[in-house]
């Protein structure tokens, strides 16, 4: 099945570049909801097929990490930050920091250069499919490129997302050896950093009529 497993990954990559080219909050949250869906369903895709019947322990494991997976990064997640946008009464990322139109063409050229540091580095264990590495690589480039190229608090939430979606696909490199218990505890981190983030919107949105995280750095004691 690792013809789903690639299909997968492209679509996590179309939306990588969809976030970059849209100046919609609320689109950036669902489209991080969809990678939410597709990245429950990748590891059945990739490991899955391997397991013919039984109770294998590993297909217990496979099966917690994507409910998991579904619930925080496809329910739980989205949900806390739309909450956030509608508290803070904004919709659209009006001015970022890098135009949406050269922000394209630098994720254009982060997935190229993704591409490229895949066929080049050398992994001590094969990836399942030749797609998973770079696909990793991209969505973390492009999650960082989000974080610093965009004013509102709530995009760059979305971009630390991103960030971690990226490392969830390289760790299915390794999926066979990581506990479970490390994985829970990856998206237990996630979950309270995006609550923590969500209260600072609030806050933030109540105190300064706005979530604009340039403004902020103009504040004097």
């Amino acid at each position: 099945m690792t013809g789903y497993a690639d299909f997968i990954l492209l679509v996590v990559l179309v939306l990588d570049l969809y976030v970059v080219a849209t100046s919609r909050l609320a689109s950036c949250v669902h489209v991080s909801a969809f990678q939410g869906v597709a990245l429950a369903l990748l590891p059945i895709a990739l490991w899955a097929p391997g397991y013919q019947g039984g109770m294998d322990p590993q297909v217990l494991h496979i099966a917690l990490m994507s409910v998991g997976t579904l619930i925080v990064k496809a329910l739980v997640i989205p949900q806390l930050v739309l909450r956030a946008i509608r508290e803070a009464n904004v919709r659209r990322e009006v001015e970022p920091f890098v135009s949406l139109h050269l922000s394209v063409l630098i994720a254009a050229a982060l997935v190229g250069i993704s591409f490229w540091l895949a066929s080049v580095l050398v992994l001590p264990i094969p990836a399942p499919t030749t797609l998973l590495v770079p696909v990793a690589f991209a969505t973390v480039l492009v999650g960082f490129l989000v974080l610093v190229s965009r004013k509102k608090a709530v995009t760059q939430v979305v971009g630390y997302l991103m960030l971690e979606n990226g490392i969830f696909i390289f760790g299915q490199t390794l999926v066979r050896q990581i506990p479970f218990a490390v994985e829970l505890g990856i998206l237990l981190d996630l979950l309270v950093g995006v609550f923590v983030m969500g209260i600072a919107i609030h806050h933030i949105s109540r105190a300064f009529d706005h979530i604009d995280t340039e403004l902020l750095s103009a504040l004097k004691d």
